[in-house]
């Protein structure tokens, strides 16, 4: 390989560390400050919160952008190896000439992976995340310089394996970068602060309730001191005699919305256990299409409308919790003849087509209060008129005690 192509390898190696490295960063702020706002957040196609919140952010309870660190971080160290070798004679030269073949597979996996997230984000999400978008761009860059550079050099690569691990860190200094590269790794996992993801909460039906966290005193005061210093907006919606009043503009297509409702349920379960009647949850129709949302002109949930128009007449049938459930769980395949069909066989409606306009009407008037009150996407919540961003349940708890409080 040579220098030159060396050269470009390390470049799209660093820019997907960079790329992915702020992706990352983002995350922890998500996941650590509910005050947090990431400039990446241009409007509700290009979000990067949405996307890290998704059931997509993460795999295992890993963050996808933290497996992008540590990847780029080891194609990175490799490149260094090849350029430091381009062009000299013996066993040196020999090894940089063959690491190209090695990132060439890791880079298969890798567009493998990035192929399934853009799939994920554009067709399935329908919204796109700056850093991710390069992260992309950066392992396609990698999968073809290395493929180029690895032409003749797979032959035996198994084979190979071992005697040229061996020979790497035959290198003091390489030994010590690579023990400093898999400590770092396994340290920047475990700091990483847990999201209790969709994938946990679908994992047992969402029967057995998440612990919800303690905040630390620290935690506690700074949240509140925030949360305080919210602006108060008057909801006309009724709390029948709760204390406190937690409003939701939701769309049954937006992702967030599907996590924010797993997420919330203990929540909710442990105030209804201890303050019974006192916290009053409302869900208000803010769906991302045009039809029953003049707000959302642009809007791609094709099947958002249908999907509150099931709810409503399941509600009327006492089965909205169970279509709520059916529409979250089926969320990525959801079409306007299969929630016909949902709300058919969960709450026996028959006759959905023949209520659907008149329903619609109801679910308008809600997206229009969203638009009185500023709702540009999904899902908005008000506690007590304050407006909130999506947080991390244990703040949720923190809001409601605050407010019962006062």
């Amino acid at each position: 390989m040579s220098r030159r192509s060396a050269g470009v390898l390390l470049l799209f190696a660093l820019l997907g560390l960079a790329s992915s490295s702020a992706a990352t960063v983002v995350h922890y702020r998500l996941l650590s400050d509910p005050t947090y706002q990431s400039a990446c957040d241009i409007n509700e196609t290009w979000n990067c919160t949405q996307v890290y919140e998704s059931e997509y952010g993460t795999f295992w309870g890993v963050p996808v952008a933290v497996a992008g660190v540590i990847w780029f971080g080891a194609v990175t160290l490799l490149a260094l190896v090849v350029l430091r070798g381009a062009g000299r004679s013996g066993p040196a030269g020999e090894l940089a000439g063959r690491i190209p073949a090695y990132i060439f597979v890791l880079s298969v996996a890798a567009l493998a992976m990035v192929l399934y997230l853009g799939w994920a984000s554009f067709f399935v999400l329908g919204t796109y995340c700056i850093y991710c978008l390069v992260t992309y761009l950066a392992v396609a860059g990698v999968f073809v310089v290395s493929g180029i550079a690895s032409d003749g050099a797979m032959k035996g690569l198994p084979r190979r394996a071992l005697r040229d691990l061996r020979l790497l860190v035959s290198s003091p200094v390489a030994l010590v970068a690579t023990i400093a590269f898999v400590a770092a790794s396994v340290a920047l996992v475990g700091v990483f602060p847990r999201q209790a993801g969709a994938e946990a909460a679908s994992a047992d039906g969402g029967n057995a309730p998440a612990a919800i966290r303690t905040l630390e005193a620290a935690e506690q005061a700074n949240f509140e001191q925030w949360y305080a210093s919210l602006p108060v907006v008057r909801l006309t919606i009724p709390n029948d005699g709760a204390k406190v009043l937690v409003v939701k503009f939701n769309d049954y297509q937006c992702p967030p919305c599907r996590l924010t409702y797993e997420q919330y349920k203990p929540v909710f379960a442990k105030y209804e256990a201890q303050y019974p009647g006192q916290v009053k949850f409302v869900t208000k129709d803010f769906p991302l299409e045009a039809e029953c949302n003049p707000a959302a002109p642009g809007g791609r949930h094709f099947a958002a409308c249908e999907a509150a128009v099931a709810v409503r007449l399941a509600r009327a049938k006492g089965k909205a919790t169970a279509m709520e459930e059916w529409i979250f769980a089926n969320q990525p395949q959801l079409t306007p003849d299969l929630i016909r069909e949902g709300v058919k066989s969960i709450a026996g409606v028959t006759d959905f087509d023949a209520q659907y306009a008149k329903t619609l009407e109801l679910v308008r008037a809600d997206a229009m209060l969203g638009q009185s009150l500023q709702v540009t996407g999904t899902p908005t919540f008000f506690i007590n008129g304050r407006r909130i961003p999506i947080i991390r349940p244990e703040y949720l708890d923190a809001a409601i005690a605050y407010e019962l409080r006062q």
